[in-house]
């Protein structure tokens, strides 16, 4: 089904990230949707490793100079744009100074994960949400991927629930074997201080939990990894939302 707008929201996205599936995953799912005639785009965190000149990032000034506020700090938005190599497909990449500059991902070299892995999550869901409003293109479908964007659809569900601007778009959830870390035990302060609280995750606030709780806030669960650890199969299978097992790329499109 062509002409279709799908937003792609990924922390990993091949060539910026090598060697991983989801990063492959996503890099086919959206060459695939793109090149059968639909509107894609695809929103990701601008990680310290991916090279600005490499990939030919430059900023886009109309999307930028917003301040996202976390825990009553003002952070601002940055949003940078590349091609992705050798296609007419637009890749939108959130920045931050304080949150992105760093080399690693989400641990550091001890293999400590960040203390601000949640904000950096907090920033990247409400900066891409607050990006999308500002281009004016509403997405039929949005695809999740990666941890951090599984804070989107709590946002949306919540601090979001009286806008109307997504409230047409159906949301899927891929789920990947991800390196589980805690995240801070404060965190329900910073969600709180956007109107968010009551979440099951709360009580144990992690990569994983939170993962979890987004099924509970999302259109279709899918398995990004054809198997999953145990904690994340447990979950997947005792969700109440529409679930599908894994789909080769050849098959992604039924989901949509």
């Amino acid at each position: 089904m062509p002409n279709q707008k799908i937003l792609y929201i990924t922390t990993e996205m091949y060539p910026y990230q090598e060697d991983t599936n989801m990063a492959t995953v996503v890099n086919k799912m959206a060459l695939k949707m793109h090149n059968e005639g639909n509107d894609v785009r695809v929103f990701m965190p601008r990680f310290g490793q991916i090279s600005e000149r490499k990939f030919q990032l430059h900023e886009v000034i109309r999307l930028s100079g917003m301040n996202i506020i976390i825990n009553d700090l003002d952070q601002p938005l940055i949003i940078k744009v590349a091609s992705l190599p050798g296609e007419r497909l637009q890749v939108y990449f959130i920045d931050n100074e304080e949150y992105f500059k760093r080399k690693q991902y989400y641990f550091d070299d001890e293999g400590k994960p960040f203390d601000d892995n949640d904000e950096r999550a907090i920033f990247f869901a409400r900066g891409v949400i607050e990006t999308i409003k500002k281009l004016n293109w509403v997405p039929d479908v949005i695809h999740l991927n990666g941890w951090m964007s599984s804070f989107v659809p709590i946002y949306l569900k919540t601090y979001y629930e009286s806008d109307t601007y997504f409230k047409d778009a159906k949301i899927v959830l891929s789920l990947y074997n991800e390196k589980d870390a805690p995240l801070a035990s404060n965190i329900n302060e910073k969600l709180k201080f956007d109107n968010i609280s009551d979440l099951k995750a709360l009580d144990n606030p992690s990569v994983k939990t939170f993962v979890a709780e987004s099924m509970g806030y999302v259109d279709m669960v899918v398995k990004g990894d054809e198997f999953l650890d145990e904690d994340l199969d447990k979950a997947f299978n005792e969700t109440s939302t529409q679930k599908s097992e894994y789909l080769d790329i050849d098959s992604i499109n039924q989901l949509y």
